[in-house]
């Protein structure tokens, strides 16, 4: 579970980080990073997770889910972004197949491509 202050929860804050943010793929993620305008920044930075049928049944999409989120706050992808970034992690349906090392990897490469442009 990401802690409360580390999620997206809103609809508009996901069309925004989707539609107004950078984006940046790998085999297995698409990562869109949008720097919130913020001036007071609560939590942070947050995260949110799309996963859909394309990436398989209910069982595997909430694997994917489990192991997205288990990257994101276990192996440290919170503590290297600034507190006003939004990203949403969008799986692709080889995301499925691939392991929690794979993932991290792909995320990492993703957002730090995103970050760069």
């Amino acid at each position: 579970m990401l802690p409360r202050p580390h999620k997206l929860t809103s609809s508009a804050d996901f069309k925004t980080a989707m539609k107004q943010g950078v984006r940046a793929g790998s085999r297995t993620l698409m990562v869109h990073v949008y720097p919130r305008p913020d001036e007071v920044i609560t939590g942070g930075p947050r995260f949110g997770l799309v996963v859909s049928k394309q990436v398989g049944n209910a069982v595997t999409r909430h694997a994917v889910s489990r192991r997205l989120r288990h990257v994101v706050v276990q192996r440290g992808v919170v503590d290297k972004l600034p507190r006003n970034y939004d990203v949403v992690i969008r799986a692709l349906p080889k995301s499925a197949t691939a392991t929690s090392d794979d993932l991290a990897r792909d995320m990492e490469r993703a957002i730090t491509k995103a970050l760069n442009r």
